[in-house]
């Protein structure tokens, strides 16, 4: 538990740093061009690895070469079933088209559509995905097994959707990036549905990160109907758009279908620190 307090601790610390130092350069408006836009750039990518970053160097403390190497191949990790990689793309896609048919259906008209080409959707998606390994090493791959071993796969992954989304708070509170004037509280609940998701998903393939980040890349990219509402400069407020509301009913909707699945699961620690293996035995997947 130790390892996971100062993995989280490392991670809020150098990841709000780095974005405050990023914002302060570019007078607190990251919408505002400058010549040190670059410099704020670097500041914010570097802020967006640093789960990642505290993963490596924690794992590489304890356990060395060969542990670091271990957490590392889960990214070039590719199961061989093409479903995996259907569910990971195509998931967030089938929510959204979800949620115009029930906007249909309750109030008689079409919500608005994204008018992003399909194929712009597809290369974003292809090329954040190597760029999403900043997050999921540290996300799924460090802490999940993790805090798996001690609470179990399921209140895991609502744990870390907690944290997950917490980690992205000063995004809500800095002008000129897409979270400004968004509503926190159900950015959360969405953000932690989607964590019991992306679990599910890891525990599935055995551990691949690539699909994780694969399906993170997807959700990012993938918004078919957009959800996003400036409500005010109070990140705290519950008011936001009705697809927003749906889009997260359905996705807890799905949460729930998974929790069940991954019940009484845990995760096979591969890369568990052999000094943390003295204090809990290691507990193996239960995936089928």
């Amino acid at each position: 538990m130790c390892a996971l307090f100062k993995f989280f601790l490392l991670t809020f610390i150098l990841s709000w740093v780095l974005w405050t130092a990023a914002a302060a350069v570019v007078g607190w408006d990251f919408s505002q061009s400058s010549g040190l836009a670059l410099v704020s750039g670097f500041l914010y990518l570097l802020g967006v690895f640093a789960p990642a970053l505290v993963a490596l160097a924690l794992t590489a403390h304890a356990q060395g070469r060969a542990g670091t190497l271990t957490l590392l191949r889960r990214t070039v990790q590719f199961p061989g079933s093409a479903r995996w990689y259907l569910f990971a793309v195509g998931y967030f896609a089938i929510i959204k088209l979800a949620v115009a048919i029930i906007y249909r259906l309750a109030i008689g008209t079409w919500p608005a559509f994204d008018q992003t080409p399909w194929f712009i959707t597809i290369v974003a998606t292809a090329i954040s995905t190597p760029v999403l390994a900043g997050e999921e090493i540290g996300w799924r791959g460090y802490a999940l097994p993790r805090l798996s071993s001690y609470v179990g796969l399921p209140v895991a992954s609502l744990i870390l959707g907690v944290v997950w989304a917490t980690w992205h708070l000063p995004f809500f509170l800095i002008a000129g990036v897409d979270k400004s004037g968004q509503s926190f509280p159900v950015y959360l609940l969405g953000t932690t549905a989607l964590s019991v998701v992306m679990a599910w998903l890891y525990w599935r393939t055995n551990g691949s990160l690539m699909l994780t980040m694969l399906m993170h890349a997807a959700n990012n990219n993938t918004n078919i109907v957009p959800t996003r509402v400036a409500v005010s400069t109070n990140p705290w407020q519950l008011r936001t758009s009705l697809t927003a509301w749906i889009t997260t009913t359905l996705l807890w909707g799905c949460a729930a279908y998974f929790l069940i699945q991954m019940r009484r699961s845990k995760l096979e620690q591969v890369d568990q620190p052999r000094r943390d293996m003295q204090e809990i035995a290691p507990a193996q997947s239960t995936a089928t």
